[in-house]
């Protein structure tokens, strides 16, 4: 890997590795948004008819939405990159979680951080891998680069997901609703109710107002939603991709305009909360190099319980593999 590293958002290129339907999704929002000069889609060289398909197919809808250009690439494309997406690895099925992935998504994120050593220069490295916490310790490993560089969309998508739920109940815009989820994106994302709020306000106050129950069987009923709402959306579609896509979106506008922007992602921790070595996600400022700094608040006693259980078994899980 080599020493000059350059941090330049000024580049406008965006890599994206894997050209799934997660990867091809991202590649096609990223050009009708004109966020980037380039962007190139690296696969595997038995996916290659694939990727030139995908890439075809957002081409032809191109001339008339900007002067963007996408185009197929290999590992030595990355250089100069303002951000490296990484989407390689196997989907999903309906009756996994995303832990089942773990070993065959370490084995594909292995290879493809060899091939990444082999020629980065510098940008931020976002990782959307499922299962997203697991990969993004592993790729911190591999790539050992300055901290906050390698982060994971981690629970920004549990977030958003959270963040309709809600809005939705009080029957109001999405907007109107400020909600993070923490911890592991997964079967237990972690809501910090806390410090919800909507319109400014503490929800339980404005539920009050409004006379709207919100109690701890509420709390429930709408973290459960959020946590089956992947499982949902897989067994009656097949995959999820839409979703993920626009974050992703939201997290490379922050980089490549150097525009910082606050979201739940996933990094290894170093002492925040008493965690260190883990990667679990916690309210992030993201900005032109990745993650600038990561936001710590008082949780409630529980919010931390349920916190340090995540760490430990996540700890654990890593041990077995």
């Amino acid at each position: 890997m080599s020493n000059n590293i350059i941090h330049d958002s000024a580049n406008r290129k965006i890599a994206v590795i894997g050209a799934g339907y997660v990867g091809a999704s991202i590649a096609y929002l990223l050009m009708i948004k004109g966020l980037v000069q380039e962007v190139v889609l690296i696969e595997r060289e038995e996916c290659a008819e694939k990727c030139a398909a995908e890439i075809n197919d957002i081409r032809h809808g191109i001339p008339c939405m900007g002067s963007s250009n996408i185009y197929p690439g290999t590992y030595a494309d990355i250089k100069d990159c303002s951000l490296i997406i990484i989407t390689a690895g196997r989907s999903r099925l309906a009756n996994e979680t995303r832990l089942d992935l773990a070993i065959d998504n370490i084995n594909i994120s292995y290879t493809v951080a060899n091939e990444i050593k082999k020629y980065y220069n510098g940008g931020a490295v976002l990782v959307v891998t499922n299962p997203v916490d697991i990969i993004t310790k592993k790729y911190t490993q591999w790539l050992a680069l300055p901290k906050g560089t390698v982060f994971g969309t981690g629970c920004i998508l549990d977030s958003s997901r959270l963040t309709k739920i809600i809005a939705d109940y009080a029957g109001l815009h999405s907007d109107t609703v400020t909600a993070n989820a923490i911890g592991e994106h997964g079967d237990s994302p972690i809501t910090m109710w806390s410090k919800a709020m909507i319109s400014d306000m503490p929800i339980a106050e404005y539920c009050k107002m409004v006379s709207l129950v919100f109690n701890s069987q509420k709390r429930e009923e709408i973290e459960a939603q959020v946590m089956k709402m992947g499982t949902s959306i897989i067994k009656g579609k097949g995959r999820t991709h839409y979703g993920i896509s626009t974050c992703v979106y939201y997290l490379a506008d922050a980089i490549l305009n150097s525009r910082p922007a606050i979201a739940s992602v996933s990094s290894v921790l170093n002492g925040e909360y008493g965690i260190t070595g883990t990667a679990l996600s916690l309210p992030g400022v993201i900005g032109a190099h990745g993650i600038e700094r990561i936001l710590t608040d008082r949780l409630s006693d529980l919010e931390n319980a349920r916190l340090k259980e995540t760490e430990i078994r996540l700890k654990e899980f890593l041990n077995q593999v």
